[in-house]
């Protein structure tokens, strides 16, 4: 895991499309926006789970032979 730190409204880049930045702190919160093409999915974790526990087909369909 990469450890960054960062200051309110300053940014950190992933690839050359996804941009992240600090909005806010407050207390032990932090707001973060992100910036990212329409194409690349973006949740917070627990609905990432939610997500996924909703298709377990998904996870364990083979992909097609060639």
């Amino acid at each position: 895991m990469l450890i960054l730190s960062r200051k309110r409204n300053e940014k950190i880049m992933i690839g050359d499309d996804i941009e992240i930045m600090v909005v806010d702190i407050r207390g032990d919160q932090v707001q973060i926006g992100v910036d990212a093409p329409r194409s690349v999915p973006v949740h917070r974790l627990e609905i990432f789970e939610e997500i996924r526990a909703s298709l377990p087909s998904a996870a364990t369909t083979q992909p097609p032979a060639p």
